[in-house]
């Protein structure tokens, strides 16, 4: 996500030509822009980083629903 938030500040100062980024490339804005694409689309899944997060959310799930059921037996 911070990749995306990155390319979005850097097309929004370069379009609107702020200090020293009226001077950068839009070619390394659309190589960040191939470079997130890839990551996303490719290499996180690859790596298991989209599965390793939805498996700490329900693990999170699991512990709530768990610590609940122990404290109404109380």
């Amino acid at each position: 996500m911070p990749l995306i938030l990155l390319i979005l500040a850097l097309c929004g100062l370069r379009y609107f030509e702020v200090w020293r980024f009226a001077a950068v490339s839009w070619w390394w804005i659309v190589g960040l822009m191939v470079f997130a694409f890839v990551w996303f689309e490719f290499l996180e899944p690859m790596l298991g980083l989209d599965k390793r997060k939805a498996h700490n959310v329900d693990e999170k799930r699991r512990q709530q629903r768990v610590k609940d059921s122990f404290d109404k037996r109380k």
